[in-house]
Order: C-alpha cells, then sequence, then structure tokens
C-alpha cells in the first residue's frame, strides 16, 4: 500500500493472468451446485477458489461465501467501491499506472492478498451455516487451509452428515466426525450424485 513500485509488480502479477481467468468457465460441478440451490437443497457454498466460477455458474451471492474473494471484481481500498476488472486492466496495459478509484483511493482484484486479514462478515457468513447445516460436503480440498478447514468440522461436530470427496489424501481423513470418506474426482463423482438425488 505503501510502495508505488509494489503496487505495478501486483498489477503485472494479476495482469499475467487476466486472459486465462477471464475465458475460465464453470464445470460440471460448479453447475451441480447451481442446480441444488435451485432445487433448494444448498443452505451456503463456502469457497476458497478465486476464480469465481461459482458465480458464473449460477450460485446466488445470497448463498456464496467467497473467503479469499475473487477475480471477477476490482475493489477500493478506501471506500470498499467493486467494480468490473476489464477497464482497470486496460489502462493498466496502457498506462502502466497502477489505477485508482474515483475517491482517489488504490484498487486492486478483490482477493485476500498475503498479510491481508480475511472480512470478518464473510467469516461471520461462513460460521453461520456451518451451525444451521443439516449436511456438509466437502468437494475437491486436501482441507489443509485454514480457516476454510474449520466450517466443515464445526457443522460435522454438531453430528450433522458430513461427507468428503476428493483424489488424494485430505487433512480430515482421520477426523472421526467424517461420516463419509469418497476417494475419487469430485467431476466424476458428484454431478451424477446430484442427479440421481434430484430424479
Amino acid at each position: 500500500m505503501t510502495s508505488e513500485a509494489a503496487r505495478i509488480e501486483h498489477w503485472d502479477y494479476k495482469l499475467e493472468g487476466w486472459d486465462g481467468f477471464r475465458a475460465a468457465r464453470p464445470n460440471a460441478v460448479h453447475h451441480a451446485i447451481a442446480k441444488l440451490e435451485k432445487a433448494g437443497k444448498i443452505l451456503m457454498v463456502v469457497t476458497q477458489n478465486i476464480d469465481g466460477l461459482h458465480a458464473l455458474a449460477g450460485t446466488s451471492p445470497e448463498r456464496l461465501v467467497e473467503l479469499h474473494g475473487t477475480n471477477l471484481l476490482v475493489e477500493c481500498q478506501s471506500c470498499k467501491w467493486r467494480g468490473d476488472p476489464e477497464p482497470h486492466f486496460e489502462f493498466f496495459r496502457a498506462n502502466r499506472k497502477p489505477p485508482v478509484c474515483e475517491c482517489g483511493g488504490f484498487l486492486k482484484p478483490a482477493t485476500i492478498s498475503f498479510g491481508q486479514s480475511l472480512e470478518p462478515d464473510t467469516l461471520d457468513r461462513a460460521q453461520e451455516a456451518a451451525l444451521r447445516a443439516d449436511l456438509v460436503v466437502a468437494l475437491g480440498s486436501t482441507l489443509s487451509v485454514y480457516p476454510a478447514a474449520s466450517f466443515p468440522l464445526l457443522a460435522a461436530q454438531r453430528g450433522v452428515p458430513y461427507i468428503v470427496i476428493n483424489r488424494g489424501a485430505t487433512e480430515h481423513d482421520d477426523e472421526p466426525s467424517v461420516s463419509l470418506r469418497i476417494e475419487a474426482d469430485v467431476a466424476e463423482v458428484f454431478p451424477a450424485a446430484v442427479e440421481a438425488a434430484l430424479a
């Protein structure tokens, strides 16, 4: 925040990946989750991903907690305005100057950067969902990053079923509160399970 050179470096780094992020599309898992929401079966989707693909698949903002933010928006570090990143990336590409908000504050992609605290409201929404859920499913995660990995355990410790689907070991594999552990590619298992459940 205090270094123009560091802000330029950050925008350079984000610009390198921007075309890839912009071109990314939701997969069958994202669409299956959105389908569950439309069927009234989702209390909350809590994700560490910053790709915005849940939103693009149709998960509503009211049901989506993006713990680490999203690359689909830029955010002013002063007034908290959020908006479309495209014009700001174009400005940076053309001028090599980090963009600023109309208020004069620094803009950056609306993700949580190293050293930046997670948003308290975001954490509160995830915790509230864990305290109200009647089932929790962890999809495609090693469950090794906290506090994200604590939310499924918080729900499971209340006695609700906890299902883990992942290809490869997870930090929760030995947790007694895990009801079902499925060793598989989430994209191969979860969409078919949703179709069967909603049939």
